[in-house]
């Protein structure tokens, strides 16, 4: 019984023991796993328990023109802050800060009552603020740097540019597009707090610094956008718009030099405009752009051999009637060759090449100039205009669109594809950041001029090029334009606004613009001047051509284009017309391929009478004789007679009258 007793007394020992061997293994382990395996994590959560970490504003990097201008730059700025436990008179230390704040006793006191260590007065102070304040060494109040953003030339390019917030976080522009790019790391001050979640010191003064972001490269050229808000902001307000936009891009390469809206704002001061002024219109904003698109339509019906420049089309004579609907020239005109259509802007006569051309192959065209989809362009909010899948065109839909009624585009894109005909026929991807360096000037990333696509051949855009300067020649609704000692292509744009309450075309709200490339024997520059709801005239070869002349003179006297010498000799003295008013002056004469030259004074007027167009058009071309072609059939009238001779002013016709 005694050895039972003692086997069963060593049984629970073992047990016992066994037990508590287990549970010291374990504790053993449990400290090994927390204390080595967990060490780090577990002294960051008892750091965070203890300590309040203070963000500091990070720095941004700069932006500047493609120049090195800065056009957007951090400063580092002292942001005043307090240590309540230090301070003894509250009411005292409040009185004495609240005038060099700007703000209330009051709410200074509010900001120092309670158990905080630490609290911001007030960020970024200018510096003789920031120096009177210290110069007053107040206890328990203090100060930490901070970065501010700061827009050097203030509305310039501002729309461009956008602007930040106090976080310093990108709101619109490149500092949004580019936000992450240009974003700098944060800096930061810690505070310890006690058992109570209180802050009761600063950590061995421990402050980081904001280290800058990237530096942002634009394309953009401070002088040339300067100019052209200035010339912007003159056409809009002598016309009495609404507002408007002005874009100048390098043709061949898709750089944009210059992006201007009106009305402006100022960066700086953001907050004290509405929304719609902080928007880039030009990116953002989509518009039907009239007779602009008639550059399109031609370049398309020339590329599929439809049409020849030369081809005389039926103008009816002011009015035509498609389905439901009738179709009105600003003027009454008999028969138009393809040129002149585009030189006198004929809605008729545009709907009757697009008619020609058809749905398939005049959407196909539109699409492949890039409208209907953005352009891609790095700038946020773009726009990719309005333009409706053939399958949904009906009735009188073809014809409208044909000259740029029913379809709504940017800005960019109309600029993208007019360029795409002024270097010979290659779409060109817009951009506007050039080149994106590191802190210690490294270049990181640098952009190249981007190829989309061939749009037309080289022949059909040389062709549409020598089209568009007549528009800018005598009797041209763009004579407005013509920049003497270059040639100048273009187009005038006059369309309807669409009104927000009925829906409908509005009786009297219009857009005028004028699009165009210089120069246009070797093209440089693409500039578009678009001007919204204009008063004093609605037509973009009034309003809108003459900012476009101003911004190309000077543009290309900035970039050192010599003037070509006598190529604009003929444009000097014009007068400021509005488009078609008045009978059409003499038209330009045609060959295929291009408008023939000015008749040279003194030439002597042959006699026509009894020849066919064909014939006589021949003649022209032989002598070098500029002469306006009405009718059809045989050369009956003629002015002036034969054997006299031509004048520089004179009105030179020829009528002709079918055969019996």
């Amino acid at each position: 019984m005694k050895d039972e007793r003692e086997k069963w007394a060593r049984v629970r020992i073992i047990m016992i023991g066994t037990f508590f061997g287990l549970l010291f293994l374990s504790v053993t382990c449990r400290a090994f796993y927390l204390q080595i395996m967990q060490h780090e994590e577990l002294v960051k959560k008892a750091e965070k328990q203890h300590q309040r970490v203070v963000s500091l504003t990070p720095a941004r990097g700069a932006i500047m023109d493609r120049n090195g201008t800065p056009l957007a730059v951090s400063v580092d700025m002292d942001s005043c802050y307090a240590e309540p436990r230090h301070i003894q008179d509250i009411q005292g230390t409040a009185a004495v800060l609240a005038p060099f704040l700007g703000t209330s006793q009051q709410e200074i006191v509010k900001k120092l009552s309670g158990n905080k260590q630490f609290v911001w007065l007030e960020r970024r102070l200018p510096p003789e603020q920031a120096g009177r304040i210290k110069n007053m060494k107040l206890r328990g109040i203090g100060f930490l740097p901070e970065s501010k953003r700061f827009y050097p030339n203030l509305e310039v390019a501002s729309h461009v540019i956008g602007f930040t917030g106090t976080d310093p976080v990108g709101l619109e522009g490149i500092e949004l597009k580019y936000d992450s790019v240009i974003l700098g790391n944060t800096g930061y001050v810690i505070t310890e707090r006690d058992a109570l979640g209180r802050d009761i010191a600063f950590k061995d003064a421990m402050v980081k610094k904001s280290e800058p972001g990237k530096n942002i490269f634009l394309t953009l050229d401070k002088n040339i956008q300067y100019n052209a808000e200035k010339e912007l902001a003159k056409a809009v307000t002598t016309s009495g718009a609404k507002g408007g936009m002005a874009l100048v891009m390098e043709s061949d390469t898709g750089r944009i030099l210059a992006m201007a809206n009106y009305p402006t704002f100022n960066p700086n001061a953001y907050f004290r405009y509405s929304p719609v002024q902080l928007r880039n219109h030009a990116v953002s904003d989509s518009f039907e752009p009239g007779s602009t698109f008639k550059i399109f339509l031609v370049a398309g019906a020339l590329e599929e051999r439809l049409v020849k420049p030369t081809d005389v089309i039926n103008c009816e004579n002011g009015s035509y009637t498609i389905a439901d609907r009738t179709i009105h020239d600003t003027h009454s005109f008999s028969r138009l060759s393809v040129a002149d259509i585009v030189k006198y802007s004929s809605n008729i006569g545009a709907a009757k090449i697009g008619a020609k051309l058809g749905d398939d192959r005049l959407y196909q065209y539109l699409r492949n100039f890039g409208f209907g989809e953005r352009t891609g362009i790095d700038l946020p909010g773009e726009s990719p205009g309005n333009l409706r899948n053939k399958r949904r065109w009906y009735g009188v839909d073809l014809a409208t669109i044909s000259f740029g009624q029913g379809v709504s585009a940017s800005a960019i894109q109309l600029t993208s594809a007019v360029s795409a005909v002024a270097n010979g026929g290659m779409l060109m991807k817009p951009y506007i950041v050039e080149r994106i360096l590191d802190d210690s000037g490294r270049e990181v990333q640098r952009f190249e001029p981007q190829t989309l696509r061939r749009v037309i051949s080289a022949d059909t855009a040389r062709k549409v090029a020598r089209i568009m300067e007549g528009v800018t020649t005598n009797g041209g609704t763009g004579m407005n334009a013509a920049v003497e000692g270059f040639r100048v292509a273009g187009k005038t744009g006059t369309a309807q606004k669409v009104d927000s309450v009925t829906h409908g075309y509005s009786a009297t709200k219009r857009t005028a613009s004028f699009v165009g490339f210089v120069p246009a024997d070797k093209p440089k520059l693409t500039i578009l001047v678009v001007v919204d709801e204009p008063k004093t005239s609605p037509y973009g070869g009034v309003v809108a051509a003459p900012a476009f002349r101003e911004i190309a003179l000077n543009a290309l006297g900035y970039l050192k284009f010599a003037p070509q010498g006598d190529s604009a000799k003929a444009t000097k003295g014009t007068k400021v017309i509005e488009a078609g008013a008045g009978p059409p002056p003499p038209q330009e004469a045609l060959a295929e391929g291009g408008l023939l030259d000015m008749p040279t004074e003194g030439e002597i007027m042959p006699n026509f009478r009894g020849m066919s167009m064909r014939r006589v058009m021949q003649v022209m071309e032989k002598r070098n004789i500029n002469i306006r072609l009405m009718g059809s059939g045989r050369a009956m009238e003629q002015n002036p007679p034969p054997g006299q001779k031509i004048r520089g002013t004179d009105e030179v016709w020829i009528k002709f009258t079918p055969s019996a």
